[in-house]
């Protein structure tokens, strides 16, 4: 699996001492403006139970994007500190069209993750333009649920669905959605969970939308525990702390104080903070429950373990002994999201990004067995399509995660798991043979027409992979894909998926959605609202996201 390269950054000083609160408690992700950094003080011993943090300092760095030139052009008002932006995101490319006489067959990883929605969401919100690197289309698709059927019951953890139509982009191309849904466990009957709650707690999380909303999170997750789950809480800035040992979940006032003693400050040491979090989470390890890390950070690795190979052997060796890594994103300015997403990757958990309580609450309170209960791991997706039928096609999204197709039955290549009633959406965009709306040229010494008698009643051929826990081989589920499914038009749930799709696609730029507008993306998102207060919300972003994107080219037109 592709991994993500780490961001270098500056070691810096950690400091305990007295301090009043950073601010209110509040779930808004409006921006907030720091003041100075305030004097150093002493260095907290690794281990230590601590009874608060202190601000002792921040980092700086090139700035990774910038907003528009409205906001570029509005000065602080005398005496305000702002600290440069040096967001990271890793490059990523859109994944290229395959001819399919030349390479029939494609491979990826699941990837149930949404953090690139919500921290896009926040840009919008803030009046910037999202750098093109920090929209990833599947975590965009993910981040909504679509209704995919259910399995019956725990023996087959997840049901696999397709469906095929024509692209609204394009109506002589088609989309392949493929469609999954695990089984759905009800909150009360989930194993026992041993979790770790890993804080970042470094000077860099002095801002309302980082630590006091953090703390806001964690908060509505421990009213959810039981007396059966067992929570602990490690912190790091320049070294790593124990705040709070294994502790019942019935004992809630005692964690909910461990938590209101948080407060920000010094350096970033992240890698001892998660060595001592896994330790943690060995000590109270519970056979056949939940066994889970939950890192929550804006992303800052600066001391400590900052090489790329040891986080991922640490990381790895634990998901190997059965404790997975999820990761939150929290913040602006400084938020490290390819690390993130990378951990999360490595760990066999789940990122996403918190910009507000109320997505928080979706995170850790209604999506909280699927963030929490994996049943089914290393998820491969295998396509072979039919080159009688599908001349060309492309995979929308999933760039990090794509595999060689050897990999797709090499049950020591990791891969992406699913939690209990999440759903995963993939979107193939495909060319049929005949249609004239191939986007590769022809070829002058091209391979012969496969025979006529070559499976012409399938479109492909669709296999799936995947480990039930515990067990070290995988299975198979295989389906074909007929061309008989093929609708006259796309079903609800495939337009709006195909909706967020283009969505992604214009704020990356708009060169894979024909001639499709703003105008159009808006429109279809309206036909596919239903009354569902996350789809009205999107209709809201893309009108944000039009407005943005036509000044910058207004802007563009203007200068040229």
């Amino acid at each position: 699996m592709q991994r993500h390269a780490l961001a270098s950054a500056l070691p810096c000083i950690l400091a305990l001492s007295a301090c009043s609160t950073v601010g209110d408690e509040q779930a808004s992700s409006q921006p907030a403006t720091a003041a100075p950094p305030p004097p150093v003080a002493a260095e907290i011993t690794a281990g230590a139970t601590l009874d608060a943090i202190s601000v002792t300092g921040s980092r700086q760095k090139a700035v990774a994007f910038a907003p528009p030139a409205a906001m570029r052009a509005m000065a602080l008002p005398p005496g305000h500190w702002q600290p440069a932006n040096r967001e990271n995101y890793a490059a990523h490319e859109d994944n290229p069209v395959h001819r399919t006489s030349e390479q029939p067959v494609s491979t990826f990883s699941i990837d149930v993750d949404t953090g690139s929605y919500a921290n896009v969401r926040r840009m919008l919100h803030d009046g910037a333009r999202p750098p093109a690197d920090s929209v990833r289309a599947e975590e965009m698709i993910n981040y909504f649920r679509y209704g995919h059927p259910a399995p019956a019951s725990l023996d087959v953890p997840f049901r696999v669905t397709t469906e095929l139509a024509p692209a609204p982009w394009n109506g002589k191309r088609q989309l392949l959605m493929i469609g999954i849904k695990g089984y759905e466990v009800p909150n009360a009957t989930l194993p026992p969970a041993n979790l770790v709650l890993l804080l970042d707690t470094s000077g860099s999380m002095n801002s309302p939308d980082k630590l006091p909303l953090l703390r806001q999170s964690m908060k509505q997750l421990v009213n959810q525990l039981r007396p059966q789950d067992h929570v602990s809480i490690v912190v790091y800035a320049g070294s790593a702390g124990l705040v709070l040992p294994p502790t019942p979940g019935d004992r809630g006032g005692e964690i909910l104080a461990a938590l209101d003693r948080l407060h920000a400050g010094g350096s970033t040491n992240g890698g001892d903070g998660i060595r001592l979090a896994y330790a943690m989470a060995k000590q109270g390890y519970v056979e056949g429950g939940v066994n889970r890390v939950i890192l929550a950070t804006d992303g800052d690795f600066n001391v400590g373990t900052v090489d790329q190979g040891a986080l991922e052997t640490l990381v790895a060796d634990q998901r190997k002994a059965g404790i997975a890594l999820t990761t939150l994103g929290f913040g602006r300015g400084n938020y490290n999201d390819a690390l993130a997403e990378q951990l999360a990757d490595i760990g066999d958990g789940n990122h996403a990004y918190i910009d507000s309580l109320a997505e928080a609450r979706k995170v850790l309170v209604q999506q909280m067995g699927s963030t929490l209960l994996t049943i089914a791991r290393d998820v491969k997706i295998q396509v072979e399509f039919n080159p009688a039928v599908v001349s060309e096609y492309r995979l929308i999204g999933y760039e990090n995660r794509v595999l060689r197709n050897e990999d797709f039955a090499n049950d020591k290549v990791d891969a992406g798991d699913i939690g209990a009633g999440h759903e995963v959406t993939a979107l193939y965009e495909i060319t049929p043979v005949g249609s004239g709306a191939e986007q590769l040229p022809a070829l002058r010494y091209g391979a012969a027409s496969p025979p006529p008698d070559a499976r012409a009643g399938e479109v492909a051929h669709l296999r799936l992979r995947y480990k039930r826990p515990g067990e070290e081989d995988s299975r198979l589920i295989t389906t074909p894909i007929a061309r008989a499914s093929l609708r006259a038009a796309p079903s609800d749930t495939l337009r709006f998926a195909a909706t967020v799709a283009a969505y992604a696609d214009a704020l990356r730029g708009g060169s894979r959605i024909g001639d499709w507008s703003w105008d159009d993306i808006a429109r279809s998102a309206k036909m596919s609202n239903a009354g569902d207060p996350q789809r009205a919300e999107f209709i809201g972003l893309v009108e944000t996201a039009r407005v943005l994107v036509e000044s910058d080219r207004r802007e563009a037109a203007v200068a040229d």
